[in-house]
């Protein structure tokens, strides 16, 4: 039976997806990363920190500090959100509705405070949750689960009665590593990926989630 729901932020909450691809190729490849050479990365789900740090080892460049990179990369974004961000579609009845049914819900994001923060703001949806997790209160980002056992924990929920919402393969491994059932949202270019699978439901938006198509009640 599901006692909470909890939510990633970027791609979930908000399409901000888009923002940080945009401020990496804008800021890394200014410094002269070459995206296309290899290894190669799929960044979405992960921390800026680990981004900035795949690059720099293998095409390090020489005029600022990762620390500054991450600083301006964090700004980018931030200042995006708060001008132009934007709820993802149907988020705001689903929040209405789990609110109603007397859902603890949660955000776990690996984004840094400020991020989260300005989304909320933004979007007004604060008051909402209950617990509000960010990169700064754990010391492992996504696709270790501690986000997510922090969450439950602020909750008061144990993690089998967590259900989780997701568009990375980062965060759903992490959300199944901490025992919670996970809705993964991806990306429309991403859809037929195989490493969905993973997740225990599939879903292109939330006016998918009506009482005839969501084989996960979400009140258990």
């Amino acid at each position: 039976m599901f006692k909470a729901v909890i939510f990633d932020m970027d791609g979930v909450l908000i399409d901000s997806e888009p923002l940080w691809h945009q401020a990496e190729q804008q800021i890394l490849g200014g410094l002269g990363v070459d995206f296309g050479r290899e290894p190669r990365l799929q960044s979405t789900g992960l921390t800026t920190a680990a981004v900035i740090a795949h690059w720099y080892q293998h095409q390090p460049w020489p005029a600022l500090s990762p620390a500054q990179v991450h600083q301006q990369i964090i700004n980018f974004v931030a200042h995006g959100i708060s001008t132009a961000g934007l709820p993802k579609t149907g988020l705001l009845p689903l929040l209405a509705q789990l609110q109603q049914q007397q859902l603890a819900l949660a955000v776990a994001t690996n984004s840094p405070k400020i991020l989260l923060d300005t989304t909320l703001t933004r979007l007004g949806i604060g008051h909402y949750f209950s617990a509000q997790c960010h990169l700064e209160l754990v010391q492992h980002g996504k696709p270790a689960p501690d986000i997510y056992l922090l969450a439950a924990k602020k909750l008061g929920v144990a993690p089998q009665h967590c259900l989780v919402f997701e568009d990375s393969f980062a965060g759903i491994s992490a959300a199944k590593a901490a025992g919670m059932t996970v809705v993964a949202i991806p990306a429309e270019h991403e859809w037929t990926d195989a490493k969905f699978a993973i997740a225990d439901r599939k879903i292109r938006c939330y006016t998918e989630l009506d009482e005839t198509s969501l084989p996960i009640n979400l009140t258990g």
